[in-house]
Protein backbone atom coordinates (compact mmCIF):
# COMPACT_ATOMS: atom_id res chain seq x y z
CA UNK A 1 0.00 0.00 0.00
CA UNK A 2 0.91 4.05 -0.34
CA UNK A 3 3.70 4.85 2.14
CA UNK A 4 4.84 1.24 2.93
CA UNK A 5 8.50 1.58 1.35
CA UNK A 6 8.84 5.05 3.08
CA UNK A 7 7.86 4.04 6.69
CA UNK A 8 9.63 1.29 6.14
CA UNK A 9 12.78 3.31 5.48
CA UNK A 10 12.06 5.82 8.09
CA UNK A 11 12.25 2.33 10.46
CA UNK A 12 15.74 2.37 9.56
CA UNK A 13 16.20 5.81 10.70
CA UNK A 14 14.50 5.68 13.85
CA UNK A 15 12.55 3.82 16.28
CA UNK A 16 9.07 4.18 15.10
CA UNK A 17 6.63 3.15 17.84
CA UNK A 18 3.16 2.87 16.06
CA UNK A 19 1.72 3.18 12.80
CA UNK A 20 -1.62 3.84 11.79
CA UNK A 21 -3.64 4.50 8.61
CA UNK A 22 -6.11 7.44 8.18
CA UNK A 23 -7.23 6.98 4.37
CA UNK A 24 -5.56 5.11 1.47
CA UNK A 25 -3.07 7.59 0.75
CA UNK A 26 -2.22 8.71 4.78
CA UNK A 27 -0.31 7.52 7.26
CA UNK A 28 1.17 8.59 10.66
CA UNK A 29 3.69 7.00 12.56
CA UNK A 30 4.43 7.73 16.38
CA UNK A 31 8.35 8.29 17.24
CA UNK A 32 10.10 9.27 20.61
CA UNK A 33 9.87 13.19 21.40
CA UNK A 34 13.68 13.05 20.59
CA UNK A 35 13.54 11.47 17.62
CA UNK A 36 11.22 14.03 16.20
CA UNK A 37 13.46 16.27 14.33
CA UNK A 38 15.71 13.56 12.85
CA UNK A 39 12.31 11.41 11.69
CA UNK A 40 10.99 14.76 9.88
CA UNK A 41 14.17 15.86 8.33
CA UNK A 42 14.80 12.34 7.13
CA UNK A 43 11.73 12.16 5.22
CA UNK A 44 11.54 16.41 4.11
CA UNK A 45 15.67 16.02 2.48
CA UNK A 46 16.15 12.53 2.29
CA UNK A 47 12.83 10.77 0.69
CA UNK A 48 11.34 14.00 -1.24
CA UNK A 49 8.63 15.79 1.15
CA UNK A 50 7.64 19.24 1.39
CA UNK A 51 5.69 20.41 4.89
CA UNK A 52 1.55 20.61 4.41
CA UNK A 53 0.67 21.43 7.78
CA UNK A 54 2.16 20.68 11.67
CA UNK A 55 -0.69 20.75 13.97
CA UNK A 56 -0.60 20.77 17.77
CA UNK A 57 -2.87 19.23 20.10
CA UNK A 58 -3.96 18.78 23.15
CA UNK A 59 -5.28 15.21 23.89
CA UNK A 60 -4.55 14.96 27.82
CA UNK A 61 -8.32 14.00 27.87
CA UNK A 62 -7.59 10.61 25.82
CA UNK A 63 -3.71 10.04 26.51
CA UNK A 64 -2.27 12.74 29.51
CA UNK A 65 -0.10 14.27 26.69
CA UNK A 66 0.52 16.99 24.38
CA UNK A 67 0.83 15.68 20.64
CA UNK A 68 2.47 17.35 17.75
CA UNK A 69 1.80 15.95 13.96
CA UNK A 70 4.49 16.67 11.23
CA UNK A 71 2.46 16.12 8.03
CA UNK A 72 4.32 15.86 4.96
CA UNK A 73 3.54 15.72 1.04
CA UNK A 74 5.75 13.30 -0.20
CA UNK A 75 6.44 13.71 -3.56
CA UNK A 76 9.81 14.11 -4.45
CA UNK A 77 12.23 17.47 -4.12
CA UNK A 78 11.45 18.50 -7.47
CA UNK A 79 14.66 20.05 -7.77
CA UNK A 80 15.88 18.60 -11.01
CA UNK A 81 14.71 15.87 -13.94
CA UNK A 82 13.43 12.94 -11.90
CA UNK A 83 14.13 14.00 -8.90
CA UNK A 84 10.08 13.04 -7.81
CA UNK A 85 8.56 10.06 -6.60
CA UNK A 86 6.15 8.11 -8.89
CA UNK A 87 2.80 8.55 -8.88
CA UNK A 88 2.09 5.40 -6.87
CA UNK A 89 4.36 6.75 -4.15
CA UNK A 90 3.02 9.82 -3.61
CA UNK A 91 1.09 10.18 0.03
CA UNK A 92 1.09 11.81 3.19
CA UNK A 93 3.12 10.65 5.83
CA UNK A 94 2.18 12.43 9.42
CA UNK A 95 5.48 12.50 12.01
CA UNK A 96 3.64 12.52 15.77
CA UNK A 97 5.55 12.63 18.92
CA UNK A 98 3.82 12.74 22.18
CA UNK A 99 4.55 15.87 25.01
CA UNK A 100 4.61 14.79 28.48
CA UNK A 101 2.33 17.18 30.36
CA UNK A 102 4.14 18.29 32.84
CA UNK A 103 7.03 19.46 30.91
CA UNK A 104 5.78 21.03 27.67
CA UNK A 105 8.80 21.19 25.74
CA UNK A 106 9.94 19.31 23.08
CA UNK A 107 13.02 19.27 20.51
CA UNK A 108 12.77 21.82 17.78
CA UNK A 109 12.55 20.44 14.46
CA UNK A 110 13.21 24.15 12.71
CA UNK A 111 17.02 23.95 12.39
CA UNK A 112 16.96 21.14 10.14
CA UNK A 113 13.70 21.92 8.24
CA UNK A 114 12.96 25.83 8.65
CA UNK A 115 9.93 25.39 6.82
CA UNK A 116 8.90 24.53 10.54
CA UNK A 117 9.62 28.24 11.82
CA UNK A 118 5.93 29.54 12.24
CA UNK A 119 4.34 26.15 12.83
CA UNK A 120 6.24 26.43 16.23
CA UNK A 121 6.03 29.50 17.10
CA UNK A 122 1.92 29.39 17.02
CA UNK A 123 2.60 26.29 19.05
CA UNK A 124 3.83 28.05 22.06
CA UNK A 125 1.16 31.12 21.45
CA UNK A 126 -1.69 28.13 21.44
CA UNK A 127 -0.52 25.53 23.63
CA UNK A 128 2.48 26.96 25.65
CA UNK A 129 4.31 24.22 23.94
CA UNK A 130 8.39 25.14 24.12
CA UNK A 131 10.86 24.19 21.38
CA UNK A 132 14.13 24.09 22.37
CA UNK A 133 16.37 25.26 19.95
CA UNK A 134 13.70 27.23 17.85
CA UNK A 135 15.67 30.18 16.50
CA UNK A 136 13.17 32.47 16.77
CA UNK A 137 10.63 32.00 19.99
CA UNK A 138 8.88 35.63 19.14
CA UNK A 139 5.30 35.75 18.98
CA UNK A 140 3.49 34.50 15.70
CA UNK A 141 -0.79 34.71 16.23
CA UNK A 142 -0.97 36.61 19.67
CA UNK A 143 -1.37 39.87 19.89
CA UNK A 144 1.66 41.17 21.80
CA UNK A 145 -0.48 42.72 25.26
CA UNK A 146 -1.90 38.96 25.65
CA UNK A 147 -1.39 37.49 28.46
CA UNK A 148 2.00 35.57 28.91
CA UNK A 149 -0.04 32.22 31.02
CA UNK A 150 -2.92 31.86 29.12
CA UNK A 151 -2.57 29.34 25.95
CA UNK A 152 -6.16 29.68 24.21
CA UNK A 153 -6.12 26.50 22.34
CA UNK A 154 -5.85 24.46 25.80
CA UNK A 155 -9.09 22.45 26.51
CA UNK A 156 -8.86 23.78 29.84
CA UNK A 157 -7.79 27.18 29.31
CA UNK A 158 -10.68 29.78 28.67
CA UNK A 159 -14.22 29.49 27.32
CA UNK A 160 -14.18 30.79 23.58
CA UNK A 161 -16.03 33.68 23.97
CA UNK A 162 -13.28 35.05 26.69
CA UNK A 163 -11.48 38.01 25.59
CA UNK A 164 -8.63 39.36 27.93
CA UNK A 165 -8.76 42.97 29.36
CA UNK A 166 -6.93 45.72 26.50
CA UNK A 167 -3.86 47.23 27.55
CA UNK A 168 -3.50 51.22 27.60
CA UNK A 169 -1.58 51.74 23.93
CA UNK A 170 1.41 53.35 25.77
CA UNK A 171 1.50 50.10 28.06
CA UNK A 172 1.93 47.96 25.20
CA UNK A 173 4.87 45.87 24.59
CA UNK A 174 7.22 46.57 21.52
CA UNK A 175 7.54 43.98 19.23
CA UNK A 176 11.19 43.35 18.39
CA UNK A 177 11.79 43.37 14.46
CA UNK A 178 14.90 41.13 13.46
CA UNK A 179 16.85 44.29 12.38
CA UNK A 180 20.13 43.83 10.35
CA UNK A 181 23.70 44.85 11.47
CA UNK A 182 25.40 47.72 10.00
CA UNK A 183 25.37 51.15 9.64
CA UNK A 184 23.40 53.54 7.57
CA UNK A 185 20.84 50.89 7.61
CA UNK A 186 17.37 53.09 7.20
CA UNK A 187 14.34 51.00 8.89
CA UNK A 188 10.96 51.56 6.10
CA UNK A 189 7.74 50.70 8.35
CA UNK A 190 4.97 49.59 5.68
CA UNK A 191 1.67 49.00 6.80
CA UNK A 192 0.42 47.57 9.63
CA UNK A 193 -2.27 49.91 6.79
CA UNK A 194 -1.06 50.44 3.87
CA UNK A 195 -3.10 51.10 0.58
CA UNK A 196 -2.08 48.80 -1.46
CA UNK A 197 -3.38 45.82 1.14
CA UNK A 198 -6.50 44.87 1.29
CA UNK A 199 -5.74 43.29 5.06
CA UNK A 200 -3.23 44.54 7.59
CA UNK A 201 0.05 43.62 7.46
CA UNK A 202 3.26 45.10 9.28
CA UNK A 203 6.12 45.16 7.18
CA UNK A 204 9.56 46.45 8.21
CA UNK A 205 12.26 47.02 5.18
CA UNK A 206 15.49 47.38 6.42
CA UNK A 207 17.19 49.60 3.29
CA UNK A 208 20.37 50.80 2.59
CA UNK A 209 19.31 53.80 0.72
CA UNK A 210 16.26 52.69 -1.53
CA UNK A 211 17.45 49.07 -2.08
CA UNK A 212 16.11 46.46 1.06
CA UNK A 213 19.01 44.28 2.08
CA UNK A 214 16.75 42.63 4.75
CA UNK A 215 13.12 42.63 5.77
CA UNK A 216 10.93 41.57 8.71
CA UNK A 217 7.34 41.25 8.83
CA UNK A 218 4.18 40.91 12.00
CA UNK A 219 0.66 39.67 10.95
CA UNK A 220 -1.85 37.90 11.89
CA UNK A 221 -4.08 41.77 12.97
CA UNK A 222 -6.83 39.85 11.97
CA UNK A 223 -6.85 36.33 14.03
CA UNK A 224 -10.57 35.38 14.62
CA UNK A 225 -9.98 32.24 16.57
CA UNK A 226 -12.16 29.97 14.19
CA UNK A 227 -10.49 27.42 15.23
CA UNK A 228 -11.31 27.54 19.28
CA UNK A 229 -15.06 28.04 17.85
CA UNK A 230 -15.39 25.65 15.80
CA UNK A 231 -14.38 22.99 18.83
CA UNK A 232 -17.16 20.60 20.26
CA UNK A 233 -20.11 23.28 19.07
CA UNK A 234 -20.04 23.16 15.76
CA UNK A 235 -21.54 20.36 13.76
CA UNK A 236 -19.76 19.53 10.42
CA UNK A 237 -22.18 21.27 7.70
CA UNK A 238 -21.82 24.19 10.31
CA UNK A 239 -18.07 24.42 10.13
CA UNK A 240 -17.82 24.17 6.29
CA UNK A 241 -19.90 27.60 6.36
CA UNK A 242 -17.39 28.52 9.25
CA UNK A 243 -14.69 28.04 6.98
CA UNK A 244 -15.93 29.91 3.65
CA UNK A 245 -15.32 32.89 6.15
CA UNK A 246 -11.66 32.32 5.90
CA UNK A 247 -11.03 33.96 3.14
CA UNK A 248 -13.16 36.51 0.92
CA UNK A 249 -11.32 34.90 -2.66
CA UNK A 250 -10.62 31.33 -1.84
CA UNK A 251 -13.34 30.44 0.69
CA UNK A 252 -15.23 27.47 -1.27
CA UNK A 253 -11.51 25.88 -1.04
CA UNK A 254 -11.92 26.32 2.47
CA UNK A 255 -14.84 24.57 2.76
CA UNK A 256 -14.14 21.84 0.88
CA UNK A 257 -10.77 20.95 3.17
CA UNK A 258 -12.50 21.20 5.87
CA UNK A 259 -15.67 18.74 4.57
CA UNK A 260 -13.50 16.59 3.10
CA UNK A 261 -11.26 15.97 6.09
CA UNK A 262 -14.34 15.00 8.14
CA UNK A 263 -15.38 12.87 5.43
CA UNK A 264 -12.07 11.09 4.85
CA UNK A 265 -11.67 10.43 8.61
CA UNK A 266 -14.66 7.52 8.53
CA UNK A 267 -14.40 6.85 4.98
CA UNK A 268 -17.48 9.01 3.39
CA UNK A 269 -17.88 8.11 -0.60
CA UNK A 270 -19.80 11.27 -1.88
CA UNK A 271 -21.48 10.79 -5.57
CA UNK A 272 -19.33 11.59 -8.90
CA UNK A 273 -21.43 14.65 -9.84
CA UNK A 274 -21.20 16.26 -6.53
CA UNK A 275 -17.77 15.60 -6.99
CA UNK A 276 -17.63 17.47 -10.29
CA UNK A 277 -19.52 20.15 -9.34
CA UNK A 278 -17.11 21.37 -6.27
CA UNK A 279 -14.28 20.76 -8.95
CA UNK A 280 -16.32 23.47 -11.05
CA UNK A 281 -16.82 25.71 -8.39
CA UNK A 282 -13.12 25.51 -7.35
CA UNK A 283 -11.81 26.50 -10.49
CA UNK A 284 -14.29 29.19 -11.27
CA UNK A 285 -12.63 30.82 -7.67
CA UNK A 286 -9.39 30.18 -9.50
CA UNK A 287 -10.82 32.38 -12.23
CA UNK A 288 -11.44 35.06 -10.66
CA UNK A 289 -8.64 34.76 -7.80
CA UNK A 290 -6.65 34.81 -11.17
CA UNK A 291 -7.69 38.03 -13.13
CA UNK A 292 -7.69 39.74 -9.20
CA UNK A 293 -3.88 39.04 -9.16
CA UNK A 294 -3.16 39.80 -12.47
CA UNK A 295 -4.92 42.90 -12.76
CA UNK A 296 -3.63 44.03 -9.50
CA UNK A 297 -0.18 43.51 -10.52
CA UNK A 298 -0.71 45.89 -13.17
CA UNK A 299 -2.39 48.26 -11.47
CA UNK A 300 0.11 48.88 -9.01
CA UNK A 301 2.43 49.59 -11.61
CA UNK A 302 0.30 52.19 -13.05
CA UNK A 303 -1.12 50.27 -16.18
CA UNK A 304 -4.91 51.15 -15.10
CA UNK A 305 -5.70 50.45 -18.66
CA UNK A 306 -4.92 46.52 -17.78
CA UNK A 307 -6.29 46.52 -15.33
CA UNK A 308 -9.90 47.93 -15.98
CA UNK A 309 -9.74 45.29 -18.84
CA UNK A 310 -9.16 42.47 -16.55
CA UNK A 311 -11.81 43.51 -13.81
CA UNK A 312 -13.86 44.13 -16.75
CA UNK A 313 -13.22 40.26 -17.84
CA UNK A 314 -13.53 38.88 -13.83
CA UNK A 315 -17.06 40.24 -13.76
CA UNK A 316 -17.98 36.93 -16.67
CA UNK A 317 -15.94 34.58 -13.87
CA UNK A 318 -18.68 36.40 -11.56
CA UNK A 319 -21.48 35.07 -13.71
CA UNK A 320 -20.20 31.59 -14.46
CA UNK A 321 -20.13 31.52 -10.35
CA UNK A 322 -24.05 32.53 -10.26
CA UNK A 323 -24.88 30.14 -12.91
CA UNK A 324 -23.17 27.28 -10.40
CA UNK A 325 -24.67 28.10 -7.44
CA UNK A 326 -27.22 30.46 -7.25
CA UNK A 327 -25.08 33.25 -5.99
CA UNK A 328 -21.92 36.13 -7.42
CA UNK A 329 -19.43 33.86 -5.25
CA UNK A 330 -19.39 30.01 -4.91
CA UNK A 331 -20.41 30.08 -1.17
CA UNK A 332 -23.20 27.77 0.68
CA UNK A 333 -23.02 25.00 -1.73
CA UNK A 334 -20.95 22.73 0.33
CA UNK A 335 -22.32 20.18 2.62
CA UNK A 336 -21.26 16.78 4.34
CA UNK A 337 -21.75 14.15 1.86
CA UNK A 338 -22.17 16.19 -1.46
CA UNK A 339 -23.67 19.67 -2.67
CA UNK A 340 -27.14 21.30 -2.03
CA UNK A 341 -27.71 22.90 -5.34
CA UNK A 342 -27.24 20.57 -9.05
CA UNK A 343 -26.92 22.27 -12.21
CA UNK A 344 -29.55 22.06 -14.98
CA UNK A 345 -28.70 21.12 -18.66
CA UNK A 346 -29.35 24.74 -19.57
CA UNK A 347 -27.14 26.25 -16.81
CA UNK A 348 -24.37 24.12 -18.22
CA UNK A 349 -25.14 25.26 -21.97
CA UNK A 350 -24.94 29.31 -20.92
CA UNK A 351 -21.36 28.40 -18.58
CA UNK A 352 -19.81 26.57 -21.98
CA UNK A 353 -21.09 30.03 -23.50
CA UNK A 354 -19.52 32.44 -21.12
CA UNK A 355 -16.40 30.53 -20.76
CA UNK A 356 -15.20 30.56 -24.50
CA UNK A 357 -15.87 35.07 -23.84
CA UNK A 358 -13.44 34.34 -20.99
CA UNK A 359 -10.95 32.45 -22.87
CA UNK A 360 -10.67 34.81 -26.20
CA UNK A 361 -10.58 37.75 -23.86
CA UNK A 362 -7.88 36.55 -21.36
CA UNK A 363 -5.47 35.98 -24.51
CA UNK A 364 -6.21 39.55 -26.06
CA UNK A 365 -5.59 41.33 -23.63
CA UNK A 366 -2.53 39.65 -22.12
CA UNK A 367 -1.43 39.80 -25.44
CA UNK A 368 -1.48 43.04 -25.61
CA UNK A 369 0.06 42.99 -21.54
CA UNK A 370 3.61 40.76 -23.40
CA UNK A 371 3.24 43.65 -25.68
CA UNK A 372 4.07 46.39 -23.15
CA UNK A 373 7.67 46.60 -22.73
CA UNK A 374 7.67 49.12 -19.40
CA UNK A 375 5.30 46.86 -17.55
CA UNK A 376 7.47 43.89 -18.42
CA UNK A 377 10.74 45.81 -17.38
CA UNK A 378 8.36 46.03 -13.93
CA UNK A 379 7.88 41.92 -13.46
CA UNK A 380 11.26 40.93 -14.37
CA UNK A 381 13.84 40.59 -12.11
CA UNK A 382 11.68 41.38 -9.63
CA UNK A 383 11.39 39.99 -5.94
CA UNK A 384 12.94 36.61 -7.00
CA UNK A 385 12.50 33.59 -4.91
CA UNK A 386 15.59 31.17 -4.71
CA UNK A 387 14.63 27.51 -5.80
CA UNK A 388 16.72 26.33 -3.03
CA UNK A 389 14.68 29.05 -0.53
CA UNK A 390 11.52 27.43 -1.69
CA UNK A 391 12.30 24.03 -1.47
CA UNK A 392 13.70 24.59 2.54
CA UNK A 393 10.37 27.00 3.33
CA UNK A 394 7.36 24.77 1.41
CA UNK A 395 5.86 27.50 0.02
CA UNK A 396 2.62 26.53 -2.41
CA UNK A 397 0.53 27.11 -5.43
CA UNK A 398 2.09 30.28 -7.64
CA UNK A 399 4.79 31.80 -5.48
CA UNK A 400 6.64 27.94 -6.16
CA UNK A 401 5.94 26.87 -9.52
CA UNK A 402 7.38 30.32 -10.50
CA UNK A 403 10.48 29.12 -9.45
CA UNK A 404 10.15 25.43 -11.75
CA UNK A 405 9.12 23.25 -9.45
CA UNK A 406 6.42 21.09 -10.08
CA UNK A 407 4.23 21.27 -7.55
CA UNK A 408 0.48 21.41 -7.55
CA UNK A 409 -1.90 19.56 -5.27
CA UNK A 410 -4.22 18.24 -8.17
CA UNK A 411 -1.20 16.83 -9.76
CA UNK A 412 0.29 15.16 -6.76
CA UNK A 413 -2.46 14.17 -4.89
CA UNK A 414 -5.52 14.00 -7.31
CA UNK A 415 -8.89 14.28 -5.31
CA UNK A 416 -12.12 13.75 -6.41
CA UNK A 417 -13.37 13.98 -10.09
CA UNK A 418 -9.27 15.29 -11.23
CA UNK A 419 -8.87 11.10 -11.63
CA UNK A 420 -10.39 11.82 -14.64
CA UNK A 421 -9.21 15.01 -15.37
CA UNK A 422 -6.35 16.20 -17.57
CA UNK A 423 -4.05 19.28 -17.46
CA UNK A 424 -0.72 20.40 -17.19
CA UNK A 425 1.10 21.66 -14.49
CA UNK A 426 1.87 25.27 -14.97
CA UNK A 427 5.80 26.09 -14.23
CA UNK A 428 7.75 29.10 -15.17
CA UNK A 429 11.55 29.88 -14.59
CA UNK A 430 13.10 32.60 -13.01
CA UNK A 431 11.08 32.97 -9.45
CA UNK A 432 10.49 36.64 -9.93
CA UNK A 433 6.84 38.61 -10.66
CA UNK A 434 6.96 38.26 -13.99
CA UNK A 435 7.33 34.21 -13.05
CA UNK A 436 4.65 34.05 -11.04
CA UNK A 437 2.03 36.30 -13.32
CA UNK A 438 2.76 33.72 -16.05
CA UNK A 439 1.97 30.90 -14.00
CA UNK A 440 -1.42 32.49 -13.39
CA UNK A 441 -2.52 33.26 -16.77
CA UNK A 442 -1.18 29.69 -18.01
CA UNK A 443 -3.80 28.44 -14.82
CA UNK A 444 -6.23 31.06 -16.19
CA UNK A 445 -6.36 28.51 -19.41
CA UNK A 446 -5.91 25.21 -18.38
CA UNK A 447 -9.00 26.33 -15.60
CA UNK A 448 -11.40 26.84 -18.89
CA UNK A 449 -10.36 23.52 -19.49
CA UNK A 450 -11.06 21.73 -16.68
CA UNK A 451 -14.19 22.90 -16.34
CA UNK A 452 -15.05 21.89 -19.72
CA UNK A 453 -14.06 18.52 -19.37
CA UNK A 454 -15.94 18.22 -15.84
CA UNK A 455 -19.62 19.64 -17.67
CA UNK A 456 -18.13 16.76 -20.68
CA UNK A 457 -17.62 14.11 -18.20
CA UNK A 458 -20.38 14.93 -15.13
CA UNK A 459 -22.32 11.71 -14.97
CA UNK A 460 -25.89 11.61 -14.16
CA UNK A 461 -25.84 10.38 -10.49
CA UNK A 462 -26.92 12.04 -7.17
CA UNK A 463 -25.19 14.97 -6.21
CA UNK A 464 -25.92 14.06 -2.29
CA UNK A 465 -25.85 11.04 -0.67
CA UNK A 466 -27.63 9.80 3.15
CA UNK A 467 -25.69 12.07 5.35
CA UNK A 468 -26.99 9.86 8.28
CA UNK A 469 -23.10 8.78 9.63
CA UNK A 470 -21.36 8.14 13.02
CA UNK A 471 -17.79 10.14 13.94
CA UNK A 472 -15.75 8.24 15.97
CA UNK A 473 -14.05 9.92 18.38
CA UNK A 474 -10.49 9.89 18.45
CA UNK A 475 -10.41 9.66 14.49
CA UNK A 476 -8.19 12.08 12.46
CA UNK A 477 -7.31 12.89 8.46
CA UNK A 478 -6.20 15.75 6.65
CA UNK A 479 -8.18 16.94 3.56
CA UNK A 480 -6.39 19.51 1.23
CA UNK A 481 -7.30 21.72 -1.86
CA UNK A 482 -5.38 23.47 -5.03
CA UNK A 483 -6.95 26.86 -4.31
CA UNK A 484 -5.75 30.01 -6.40
CA UNK A 485 -2.79 31.13 -4.05
CA UNK A 486 -1.82 26.94 -3.38
CA UNK A 487 -3.14 24.25 -1.57
CA UNK A 488 -5.18 24.26 1.64
CA UNK A 489 -4.82 21.70 4.20
CA UNK A 490 -7.12 21.20 6.98
CA UNK A 491 -6.53 18.49 9.72
CA UNK A 492 -9.81 17.21 11.64
CA UNK A 493 -9.67 14.88 14.79
CA UNK A 494 -13.23 13.66 15.54
CA UNK A 495 -14.94 14.08 18.72
CA UNK A 496 -18.11 12.80 20.50
CA UNK A 497 -21.82 13.41 19.45
CA UNK A 498 -21.22 14.58 15.89
CA UNK A 499 -18.84 17.34 16.63
CA UNK A 500 -14.88 18.03 16.25
CA UNK A 501 -12.33 17.57 18.35
CA UNK A 502 -9.37 19.52 16.76
CA UNK A 503 -9.49 21.56 14.03
CA UNK A 504 -6.23 23.01 12.07
CA UNK A 505 -6.79 24.98 9.43
CA UNK A 506 -3.85 25.81 7.01
CA UNK A 507 -4.27 28.55 4.66
CA UNK A 508 -1.78 28.64 1.14
CA UNK A 509 -0.49 32.33 2.31
CA UNK A 510 0.65 30.48 5.72
CA UNK A 511 3.24 28.77 3.64
CA UNK A 512 4.15 31.87 1.49
CA UNK A 513 4.75 34.15 4.37
CA UNK A 514 7.69 33.08 5.82
CA UNK A 515 10.42 33.01 2.75
CA UNK A 516 9.14 36.72 1.51
CA UNK A 517 12.06 38.05 3.22
CA UNK A 518 14.05 36.58 1.07
CA UNK A 519 12.21 37.87 -2.15
CA UNK A 520 12.58 41.89 -1.03
CA UNK A 521 16.12 41.24 -1.08
CA UNK A 522 18.16 43.49 -3.66
CA UNK A 523 14.73 45.03 -4.80
CA UNK A 524 14.08 49.11 -4.34
CA UNK A 525 11.27 50.52 -1.86
CA UNK A 526 8.78 51.10 -4.98
CA UNK A 527 9.07 47.31 -5.59
CA UNK A 528 8.02 46.52 -2.04
CA UNK A 529 4.33 46.38 -2.91
CA UNK A 530 4.80 44.88 -5.84
CA UNK A 531 6.80 41.55 -4.62
CA UNK A 532 4.03 41.64 -1.76
CA UNK A 533 1.17 41.71 -4.06
CA UNK A 534 2.37 38.61 -6.46
CA UNK A 535 2.85 36.86 -3.33
CA UNK A 536 -1.14 37.13 -3.55
CA UNK A 537 -1.60 37.23 0.13
CA UNK A 538 -4.44 37.51 1.84
CA UNK A 539 -4.57 41.07 3.91
CA UNK A 540 -6.86 46.56 5.15
CA UNK A 541 -5.66 49.76 3.45
CA UNK A 542 -4.94 53.66 4.79
CA UNK A 543 -3.51 56.42 3.17
CA UNK A 544 0.19 56.68 4.32
CA UNK A 545 3.15 54.89 5.88
CA UNK A 546 5.58 56.38 8.46
CA UNK A 547 9.11 56.42 7.26
CA UNK A 548 11.94 56.48 9.99
CA UNK A 549 15.71 57.23 9.43
CA UNK A 550 17.18 55.00 12.42
CA UNK A 551 20.00 57.12 12.91
CA UNK A 552 18.61 60.66 12.82
CA UNK A 553 15.17 59.25 14.45
CA UNK A 554 13.80 61.90 11.51
CA UNK A 555 10.22 61.01 9.90
CA UNK A 556 8.40 61.62 7.40
CA UNK A 557 4.87 60.61 6.50
CA UNK A 558 4.19 59.49 2.92
CA UNK A 559 0.69 60.30 1.57
CA UNK A 560 -0.69 57.70 -0.43
CA UNK A 561 0.26 59.69 -3.72
CA UNK A 562 3.55 59.88 -2.77
CA UNK A 563 3.61 56.36 -2.57
CA UNK A 564 2.31 55.35 -5.76
CA UNK A 565 3.89 57.97 -8.31
CA UNK A 566 7.33 56.72 -6.34
CA UNK A 567 6.39 52.88 -7.28
CA UNK A 568 4.85 53.98 -11.08
CA UNK A 569 8.03 56.75 -12.12
CA UNK A 570 10.92 55.36 -10.13
CA UNK A 571 11.62 59.16 -9.57
CA UNK A 572 11.87 61.60 -6.88
CA UNK A 573 12.64 59.22 -4.33
CA UNK A 574 10.61 60.35 -0.63
CA UNK A 575 13.38 59.14 1.57
CA UNK A 576 16.16 61.37 0.01
CA UNK A 577 15.61 64.48 2.50
CA UNK A 578 15.86 62.59 5.14
CA UNK A 579 19.25 63.47 6.63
Amino acid sequence: MKCDSLIEALSQRVKVLEVTRQYEDQVTALVELNDLPEAVSFLYYGKGGYLSTMVANDEREINKHYALYYALSMEGGKMFEGDELAHEEKCFITIKALIPADNPTYPSVTPLVPACVWYEREAYDMFGLVAEGLPDKRRLALSDDWPNDLFPLRKDAMDYRYRPDMREHYMEPEFEFLRPEGSGIIDVPLGPLHITADEPGHFRLFCDGDTIIDADYRLFYQHRGMEKLAENRMNYDQMGYLAERVCGICGYAHAIACIEAAEKAINLQIPLRAQAIRIVCLEIERLHSHLLNIGLACEVTGNYNAFMHIFRIREYSMKLAELVTGGRKTYGNVVMGGLRRDMTGTEIKESLKILQIIETQVEEVWDAVMDDKRQISRWKGVGILDKQVARDFSPVGPNIRGCGIKRDTRYDHPYDFFNQIEFEVATAQGGDVFAREMVRYMELKSSVSIIRQCFELMPQTPIMIDPTFHVQPENFALAYVEAPRGDNVHWIMQGSAQKVYRWRCRAATYNNWPSLRFQFRGNTIADAALIVCSLDPCYSCTERVTVVDVRSKKSKILTRLDLEDFSKTLKGNPLKDLK
